[in-house]
């Protein structure tokens, strides 16, 4: 399937969507809490029902209800566990996987074609250092790991993936000696890992930091029943506002922020920098944009997910986008940076590839193209904007939205966009 794209301007009142991140975290977390825990305003997409799914296979009794998730009873962890499949979902297999190194069975997991190619290997020898033992195809899925882990020190390289750290300090509070965990190297999204032990400290773990995204030592401990309410995605929340500048009249987006962290909210001191001027309140956001954006060097080591909105803004600078300390976005549900690179230039953006980002410039004559998002959610939402900019553009793969973005098409026409599924 793909997309027509027509020329559009958008105006009016957009939600922006559940943080999806957090959705994760928090559905995992409660289900290792049990006991009536509750995940208000959680993202209802493809991804977090693979989270889900996977949870009720590791035995947790869960009960949906509109925007709330109920775990009547947590994570049996020995329970007789079938293959889980986490689809495109990399944060859910990664978990899961320190999950699974609790139980004394083995256990399979696996995914779609796209996340069959994502690496797995530090995960799997840090959990074989402390007791697992794990089988995989070159380092990634399909992977068996059979328990039951014990703790003690582990050390994981940093540099792919914070999601690695997490599933470690996420299982370490049910081994039996906990753990003292070491990162190597110079850890990427950082925030990440900041919003793993914020929630589980909602779910009464208490992390010692003794070196920030150095060394950290979680002690044997039990979850405990919580509400955690999810707070709205600045990943998704990127994206509206690339539309709102590149496209937008009047664009207003509501939701609730929060007081969580979150790493792509530096997304709104990156627009500051390119001139635009952003207003929140009262769970609102306005922005106001000049008549042409300024250029600048962005660090996204820790917001890898902020690599496509901020690539299609290059399409109205006066000057050039330097986006620099992103290679682990190669390492996404698809490499981001080469993709980025091969279809914007379609679009009559001059780009230069490198390996740790891209330096995009406007040509000053744009045209319309056929955009290629190799099924990935956030590339395809990007490029329809651009593709809104630019006008009389395709974009292949609308069905990624369901991801992350379920209903992206549809409130994007509501706005005014002319967006057509052929």
């Amino acid at each position: 399937m793909k997309c027509k794209i027509e020329k559009s301007r958008i105006s009016g009142q957009i939600v922006c969507p559940s943080n999806k991140s957090y959705s994760h975290r928090a559905i995992f977390l409660a289900s290792l809490a049990g006991n009536n825990s509750k995940v208000e305003n959680f993202l209802s997409s493809a991804d977090i029902t693979a989270t889900i799914e996977a949870c009720k296979k590791f035995g947790a009794e869960i009960e949906i209800q509109k925007s709330t998730i109920t775990i009547k009873n947590p994570i049996k962890l020995g329970t007789n566990v079938p293959e889980i499949n986490t689809e495109n979902s990399g944060t859910t297999i990664r978990i899961a996987s320190g999950i699974a190194s609790l139980f004394s069975n083995e256990i399979t997991l696996t995914g779609d074609a796209s996340l069959i190619k994502r690496p797995m290997q530090p995960l799997l020898d840090a959990l074989e250092s402390i007791g697992a033992q794990c089988k995989s195809t070159d380092g990634k899925p399909p992977i068996k790991i059979k328990g039951k882990i014990l703790g003690g020190e582990v050390s994981i390289p940093g540099n792919l993936s914070s999601q690695f750290v997490s599933a470690l300090l996420i299982c370490a509070p049910l081994t039996e000696k906990g753990i003292s965990l070491n990162i190597e190297g110079n850890l990427v999204s950082k925030p990440y890992l900041d919003a793993t032990i914020a929630t589980m400290r909602k779910f009464g773990i208490s992390v010692q930091t003794l070196i920030p995204y150095k060394r950290y030592n979680i002690t044997p401990q039990i979850y405990k029943s919580a509400t955690f309410t999810v707070p709205i995605d600045f990943s998704s929340l990127a994206l509206l506002l690339a539309a709102a500048v590149l496209n937008g009249d009047e664009v207003k987006i509501k939701g609730n922020i929060g007081t969580l962290p979150q790493g792509d909210e530096v997304f709104i001191d990156i627009l500051e920098q390119l001139g635009v001027t952003v207003v929140i309140n009262d769970e609102e956001i306005k922005i106001k944009s000049p008549e042409k954006l300024r250029g600048g060097k962005f660090d996204l080591s820790n917001s890898p997910d902020l690599l496509p909105p901020l690539a299609i803004l290059s399409l109205n600078t006066s000057s050039p986008i330097e986006i620099t300390n992103v290679k682990h976005a190669r390492l996404k549900e698809t490499d981001r940076i080469a993709i980025i690179a091969r279809e914007m230039i379609k679009l009559g953006i001059k780009i230069q590839e490198n390996d740790d980002g891209l330096i995009l410039e406007s040509s000053g004559t744009l045209k319309g193209a056929e955009l290629n998002s190799e099924n990935d959610h956030r590339l395809f939402m990007a490029f329809c904007i651009a593709g809104m900019y630019v006008g009389n553009c395709t974009v292949t793969d609308p069905e990624s939205v369901n991801v992350s973005y379920p209903n992206f098409i549809e409130e994007m026409n509501t706005l005014g966009a002319r967006i057509k599924v052929q």
